[in-house]
């Protein structure tokens, strides 16, 4: 979420804390972890309201209200959005894919696709982020959902110094969801870019969302500085148009 996601979602849970807006687990995870965590967005994408008053109490109708304000409901629209284009790019190639998520939270997109039957090629995907509890719900996640073991493996990592992957393999597809529409500096949004571009195999492409307002929405200008070709780089928007997912291919 953007700074300004963080403060309409605390705003509204912040008049419900002192009732019953502590029974709502949506309100709890965005207190202690933030609501513009990775934590928060993986709560708001799985979209099944909790609460601790029971099946029908006070608290999981708090958490249906959270999860159903405009701002969860756009990042639900990116989420499908960008699920959309990454099968797109799965179904144009053949062979072992390999994904780089760059700042994958929990991973939940990535582990979607991997349960699927996706046409194209087989998925191997790395999934990297900074905060050790994300990476543990991943993990969790995944043992849960029963995906094959080595399908996806979850390591640090940061999407604004990103290392290369293990043994010299380089990723066909690399996906920065979230991150940048939390980056009010251009700069960094570039030099960002220009590193994980440098990690992509040959033909790979780039994937990222952004926020309106954000430097990363301006999508004619920090992928070209960043070195991809301006023919080369296109966004889509999803229907509220609050979120973009662009496109950066390599040849």
């Amino acid at each position: 979420m953007s700074g300004r996601t963080e403060r309409v979602m605390r705003t509204a849970a912040r008049g419900l804390l002192g009732t019953v807006g502590r029974a709502s687990k949506g309100v709890r995870i965005g207190h202690r972890h933030g609501f513009d965590s990775a934590l928060a967005h993986d709560y708001v994408y799985a979209n099944t309201p909790h609460g601790l008053l029971g099946v029908l109490g006070a608290g999981r109708l708090v958490d249906r209200a959270y999860l159903g304000a405009r701002e969860a409901r756009a990042l639900r629209a990116r989420y499908a959005l960008l699920q959309r284009m990454l099968r797109e790019e799965i179904a144009g190639r053949g062979g072992e894919i390999v994904v780089l998520d760059a700042a994958s939270g929990p991973g939940r997109c990535l582990q979607d696709l991997v349960a699927e039957e996706q046409p194209g090629g087989q998925l191997r995907v790395v999934c990297r982020d900074v905060a050790p509890e994300a990476l543990a719900r991943g993990r969790r996640l995944a043992r849960e959902r029963g995906l094959p073991p080595g399908a996806l493996t979850f390591e640090w990592g940061d999407a604004l110094d990103p290392a290369p992957l293990p043994g010299g393999l380089r990723p066909d597809l690399v996906v920065v969801p979230g991150l940048y529409e939390r980056i009010a500096d251009g700069e960094t949004v570039r030099a960002s870019l220009e590193a994980l571009r440098a990690l992509l195999a040959p033909g790979g492409t780039l994937l990222f969302t952004a926020r309106r307002g954000r430097p990363a929405d301006e999508a004619g200008i920090w992928p070209v500085k960043a070195g991809f070709a301006e023919d080369a780089v296109s966004s889509r928007r999803e229907a509220s148009g609050r979120f973009s997912v662009t496109r950066c291919a390599t040849v």
